[in-house]
């Protein structure tokens, strides 16, 4: 009786963060047109009010971003008169055409984003009443914008305003771009250097704060509180920043209306997490899975974690169109291939019930969710047979660190043995071949997250349903994440 009371009070308080949290951001579209369309082949998303003909605002996202996870300014933008056109790169969200070109050269991939960029930016001053347009873009974005005012200063129609968060970018000079605000998060040291640069090139004896003229040149580096590469994208203070130098700009005077956005992802998506516990009581029950020795499990952790890397580097050669999924797609297969055989005897289970269970939770309940309000988490058709390959590496590698980790069950250090053991075998990969594998290390962090929250989940499942439906279930979760999270690429 007593566990059946926690479990409803547990779904309650789900279902109240869940509610409230969508109401919130809910209110960030009241009143918005918000309409979908294509400029050639980029997907591009129109936000205004109603009648709205004021000043266009271009926003851009990062490196395996998506227009989603720059709502938290379009959206606010929108509000207070602009009309937003957010956009998604190639490669990223649901543009169908990889990135291509050499990414180590300026006239390489970064010239065929900023053509792209200016495809859009034409599109923007179509719109009815001819209007002027500024841009804001975050991390990756910042340099192809950068460089796109630039070009269309040269065209003879420049921009009105550049907003660049988190900005690095060699095409910053002394004049250009004339009208600029650096954003950064206070936590990011090397780029707020980089913003300062921008600002010194004009006044050398500026401050972070400090507005600085020259001629026609008017700069200005913000640092967001508290925040860090990630966090600048939802802090309210960055958000008002934005607003209020464009506002500035175009003579305008709107309230900021920035609000608390990251928060109420957050509160939401916990919800989801937390409202999955009360649903594991159902599923069947399964045997858990038997402890290992220290010896057993300490070879069985380090052993495949050491050998994968040496073993793949030297053979490797891309394969699939998305930065190096096909590399952790061996990578995963072999680690885990060789844990499983190092575990030993295998007993049939079942498990496809709860490990579908687990997936859909996992890829419908909390994509849903992040699609709509934080990052895109839906595949366009060219990435559903990357998913599927990536299947092959993270059903294996989840499948063993499950029966590895006992499903949880067993002490900490040797959980956290097994995941850092699998992090240290990724990053020896990227210092091996740091040519082809450098980006391997961008999906560490994806990795921790994915440990964090869905195998939270994970866990529960393991616990209840055994080992076999949490490493199958997590491992197609994996797959979907990885392979709808970073960007598609045709060398």
């Amino acid at each position: 009786m007593t566990h059946s009371f926690n479990r409803l009070a547990l779904g309650l308080l789900a279902a109240l963060f869940i509610l409230s949290s969508v109401l919130m951001l809910e209110r960030g579209r009241q009143g918005l047109e918000i309409t979908d369309f294509q400029v050639g082949q980029t997907p591009v998303t129109l936000y205004a009010l109603p009648s709205q003909t004021g000043p266009v605002v271009v926003v851009a996202h990062g490196f395996a971003g998506s227009r989603q996870i720059m709502q938290a300014y379009a959206m606010p933008l929108a509000q207070a008169g602009y009309r937003v056109l957010a956009f998604d790169f190639q490669g990223h969200g649901r543009n169908p055409v990889p990135m291509s070109g050499d990414v180590t050269s300026i006239d390489g991939t970064t010239r065929l984003l900023v053509a792209e960029t200016r495809r859009v930016i034409a599109a923007a001053r179509a719109l009815p009443g001819a209007p002027p347009v500024a841009l804001l873009g975050h991390s990756m974005a910042t340099d192809i914008l950068v460089r796109a005012s630039v070009d269309e200063a040269k065209a003879g129609q420049p921009v009105a305003a550049v907003v660049a968060i988190s900005m690095f970018s060699q095409a910053v000079t002394a004049t250009a771009p004339q009208n600029l605000l650096v954003i950064t998060g206070q936590w990011e040291s090397a780029l707020r250097q980089a913003g300062l640069d921008a600002v010194h090139l004009v006044d050398p004896a500026a401050g972070e704060g400090d507005l600085v003229r020259k001629g026609d040149v008017t700069r200005k580096a913000v640092v967001a509180p508290w925040v860090e590469h990630v966090g600048v994208l939802f802090s309210p203070v960055a958000v008002d920043a934005a607003q209020a130098w464009l506002d500035e700009t175009f003579d305008r005077h709107a309230p900021p209306t920035a609000g608390h956005r990251g928060w109420w992802i957050l509160a939401l998506l916990a919800g989801i997490v937390v409202g999955f516990y009360p649903l594991v009581a159902a599923l069947p029950k399964g045997r858990p899975a038997p402890a290992l020795s220290t010896p057993h499990f300490l070879v069985v952790s380090l052993l495949p974690a050491a050998l994968a890397p040496f073993v793949i580097t030297p053979f490797y050669h891309n394969f699939l169109p998305v930065l190096v999924a096909d590399y952790l797609m061996l990578h995963l297969a072999l680690m885990g291939g060789l844990q499983l055989v190092l575990l030993g005897g295998w007993r049939r289970e079942r498990f496809a019930g709860s490990a579908v269970v687990l997936a859909l939770w996992g890829i419908l309940v909390f994509g849903l969710a992040l699609d709509r309000y934080a990052a895109s988490f839906w595949p366009t058709v060219q990435r559903l047979p990357i998913i599927a390959a990536l299947c092959l590496g993270t059903v294996p590698a989840m499948l063993a660190d499950a029966y590895v980790t006992q499903a949880g069950r067993a002490a900490l250090w040797r959980r956290v043995l097994a995941r850092v053991s699998l992090f240290a075998s990724l990053g020896a990969a990227a210092v091996i071949d740091p040519d082809q594998l450098m980006f391997v290390l961008i999906v560490l962090p994806v990795f921790v997250l994915f440990y964090l929250v869905h195998g939270l989940m994970g866990r529960w499942v393991g616990q209840r349903a055994g080992p076999m439906a949490a490493g199958i279930g997590l491992g197609l979760c994996l797959a979907w994440a990885l392979g709808v999270s970073f960007p598609m690429f045709a060398p």
